[in-house]
């Protein structure tokens, strides 16, 4: 089997965090991890890798696999067995009593010539291994995404926490311009509750927002296994890159790349070989056998006067007749499997299919939805200022200020929620489609340059 995916990760999971984990136990792993505080993707991706009792599930699925497979094709070799016998022998009869110690050894070797349901046993065997093959690699897989998930939901309540926070200096500030007017009688004690109120408001959401930061932080120490340090960021300026591929390339690559539906196809074609195994069951079972025997006694432990050597060589064929029954089920039962197999492997290609055309059309909206933002965070901006200077020659209200101060900041915090958005839905795409390995995540975590910012 040739998987192509997450080559890096592999090599990373074997590098750099492994070295420093492997020769701990399990405590000492968990104490060590608490010791290290990670900061970029990259950190929290790699300790996941390590840390994920999902991943080592798999791995050991995989492992169990590979055990089976040489369980079957064993079967299928020569079984060589040795036997010894010794044995104190009384022996009465009309001549008197005899004492004697008997003794029995021998050697038999025996090769399957034809045994159909152990053949089809060794090719479902090798199929279930690459099954649970593929199923470890749409783990890692899964794993990556949902630690970028992780890493992006604290950077996106962090920054949603200082928007709100900016937002508050700005609310206090225009507070004080309206109670400073008030106390010169120049503005009315409605524009002052009302400002009064919306600064409430804020300081209501802003404590909301640093309970979400505080959840974020704890749900990425947990799937990650470190803990929480200063987070590496995206710059300020990101240039989004227009995706120019249609649709149809990428519903190919899910059915010629995803690992997730390569798995439901080897479950597919070992449910077969399972059903050829069962009806294996009617046919004949031939081995060739070959026996060596050395012994001092005969039939019935019998004494002889010297030691016999017998050699032995021969085909056994086991013809099954009746049983009862027994084989018509297990077929039948087979055939069952065989068709639940291949309904998951239907079910399965039309969810990837499905969430692969969301993935593709979030993407593709992903793009026009950051232009816009990003023209509406201009626009508000701008008009907060005419309107601080209309305030000031008295031709807008102060509902009108307040207004375009909370549009400013929110238009801030929609821009950087579709920035995160349009991350999300491009690995989220190249994972269902089975594209993604971890030079994504490494050239995504390098985008993420910009220095952490002090809350």
């Amino acid at each position: 089997m040739n998987l192509r995916l997450l080559p890096l990760a592999l090599a990373l999971a074997a590098g750099g965090a492994m070295t420093a984990f492997a020769p701990l136990g399990a405590q000492a792993q968990e104490s060590a991890a608490q010791s290290i505080r990670g900061a970029s993707l990259e950190d929290f991706f790699t300790a996941a890798i390590n840390n994920s009792p999902a991943l080592d599930i798999a791995r050991e699925r995989w492992n169990v696999g590979s055990a089976r497979k040489s369980q079957a094709t064993g079967q299928l070799l020569p079984q060589v067995n040795a036997s010894a016998n010794l044995s104190d022998n009384d022996r009465t009869d009309n001549i008197g009593t005899q004492t004697y110690r008997g003794e029995r050894y021998g050697v038999s070797v025996s090769q399957v010539l034809f045994h159909w349901q152990a053949f089809q046993a060794r090719r479902q065997a090798s199929l279930i291994e690459d099954q649970n093959e593929a199923e470890y690699y749409a783990t890692l897989a899964g794993i990556l995404t949902e630690i970028t998930d992780f890493y992006l939901q604290v950077l996106q309540a962090e920054d949603a926490l200082r928007s709100v926070t900016s937002e508050l200096d700005a609310m206090n500030n225009q507070l004080n311009q309206v109670q400073t007017l008030y106390d010169l009688q120049l503005a009315a004690i409605t524009d002052l509750y009302e400002t009064q109120a919306r600064r409430a408001a804020i300081e209501a959401n802003k404590v909301r927002l640093e309970s979400e930061v505080t959840i974020a932080r704890e749900n990425l120490r947990a799937v990650s296994g470190i803990e929480v340090g200063a987070l590496r960021r995206l710059p300020a300026a990101v240039e989004v890159e227009p995706m120019t591929e249609e649709l149809e390339p990428w519903l190919q690559r899910v059915r010629d790349n995803n690992q997730e539906l390569h798995a439901r196809e080897y479950a597919l074609e070992a449910a077969d070989k399972q059903v050829s195994a069962m009806r294996g069951s009617y046919l004949p079972q031939v081995s060739l056998v070959y026996q060596y025997q050395d012994s001092n006694v005969g039939f019935d432990n019998q004494t002889l006067s010297e030691k016999v050597e017998t050699n032995y060589v021969g085909v056994n064929v086991q013809v099954p007749l009746f049983a009862g029954g027994y084989n018509r089920a297990r077929v039948r039962e087979a055939f069952s499997m065989r068709n639940i197999a291949e309904g998951e492997l239907r079910q399965t290609e039309m969810d990837l299919l499905q969430r692969t055309r969301v993935d593709y059309f979030q993407v593709k909206a992903g793009e026009s939805r950051i232009r816009a933002a990003e023209v509406l965070a201009e626009s508000t901006a701008a008009s907060f200022e005419a309107m601080q200077r209309g305030y000031e020659l008295g031709t807008v209200t102060t509902v009108d200020v307040l207004n375009a101060l909370r549009d400013q900041f929110a238009s801030q915090r929609d821009l950087q929620q579709a920035r995160y958005d349009h991350i999300r839905a491009q690995l989220a795409l190249r994972r269902d489609s089975g594209s993604l390995n971890a030079d994504d995540i490494v050239a995504l975590s390098e985008r993420m340059n910009a220095l952490p910012q002090a809350e």
